[in-house]
């Protein structure tokens, strides 16, 4: 019987299939260092599914046979590739599945920024809430204004949609390459990253985690930044230099920030806490029981399909190169 090892939590209808057919082996943080038990149960591991661990060399050099890890994400920033294909390891991961809820998240975190809600929430609860509000909890219009969005891919071009068909923005976009088949239908328009952040009221982060986007939005870059505008980041926390942002926050460098994922997570102990123009969520972007689902059942096919001996529809590493 062939061996699977479940290296987070997964769906328990998943954990349960799996069971039926194969050898499974669940990590748990509660028996001991994970990574050790990583080494151990990769020795003869034919396959591995779950998601937010670092795999690389230093835990999955005892590996012999190990044929697919099957990650339950989009992104694949915490597993080293090129390492997967020296060891001639597939990578799988789930696209797709979730680029609507995601999109959703944005816009939520868009839309709470602009008009202060976790603010005015909070406000409201703490009996502040005593005459007609004033200046202090105004905050800003959406409809007609113009969204910049850094990274057009599926998830970039969703967010894109909903500005452009429910608020009638104007669209400006930033990517490594133009991409017309998404654009063309939102009449967006391709700029620089400069002009987009020069332009644009509202500006999203959509981009993949990569040598070219690590630290991409920093202290010269929100400088650029209008003074009445906000950031929104769904990417990933790295694309972005923290304490640059924190200190454009402090100063009203720009007007607001929404985000959902950090440098270090979980987030603990953040100035980003204490500042009343930040809205922070805990990386929940697809975090809906419907998305999860879907991400759980594409999964599950994904590593199926590799151990028996077919190939999976997405890989990451589709030749090992």
């Amino acid at each position: 019987m062939k061996k699977v090892v479940v290296f987070s939590q997964i769906d328990e209808e998943i954990l349960s299939r799996l069971q039926q057919d194969y050898h499974v082996v669940v990590l748990n943080p509660k028996l001991g260092d994970i990574n050790e038990q990583i080494r151990k149960e990769v020795v003869d591991a034919d396959g591995m599914i779950g998601a937010g661990r670092l795999l690389n060399e230093s835990n999955l050099a005892p590996a012999q046979k190990l044929k697919i890890i099957s990650s339950v994400t989009v992104g694949y920033d915490n597993y080293d590739v090129a390492y997967l294909n020296q060891k001639k390891i597939w990578l799988s991961n789930t696209p797709h599945v979730l680029t609507e809820t995601t999109a959703d998240l944005a816009f939520t975190l868009l839309l709470s920024a602009a008009r202060k809600v976790p603010f005015l929430d909070h406000w409201t609860k703490q009996g502040e809430w005593k005459r007609t509000v004033g200046p202090q909890q105004f905050g800003l219009d959406v409809f007609g204004k113009t969204l910049g969005i850094i990274g057009l891919g599926n998830i970039g071009a969703a967010i894109a949609r909903r500005g452009f068909y429910g608020f009638n923005m104007n669209i400006v976009y930033h990517n490594r390459r133009e991409k017309p088949e998404l654009a063309e239908p939102l009449n967006a328009q391709y700029l620089s990253l400069d002009e987009l952040l020069q332009q644009s009221d509202f500006v999203v982060t959509a981009v993949d985690l990569n040598t070219e986007s690590k630290a991409l939005m920093g202290k010269a870059q929100f400088e650029l930044m209008q003074k009445h505008a906000i950031f929104i980041n769904i990417a990933r926390g790295s694309v972005v230099d923290e304490q640059a942002l924190i200190e454009a926050l402090q100063n009203e460098v720009i007007f607001a920030s929404g985000l959902d994922v950090y440098e270090k997570e979980p987030l603990q102990d953040s100035a980003l806490f204490k500042l009343p123009n930040v809205v922070t969520l805990p990386h929940v972007g697809s975090a809906t029981a419907e998305t999860r689902k879907k991400m759980a059942n594409l999964a599950y096919k994904n590593l199926v399909e590799a151990l028996e001996d077919k190939t999976p529809r997405y890989l990451v590493n589709p030749n090992f190169e």
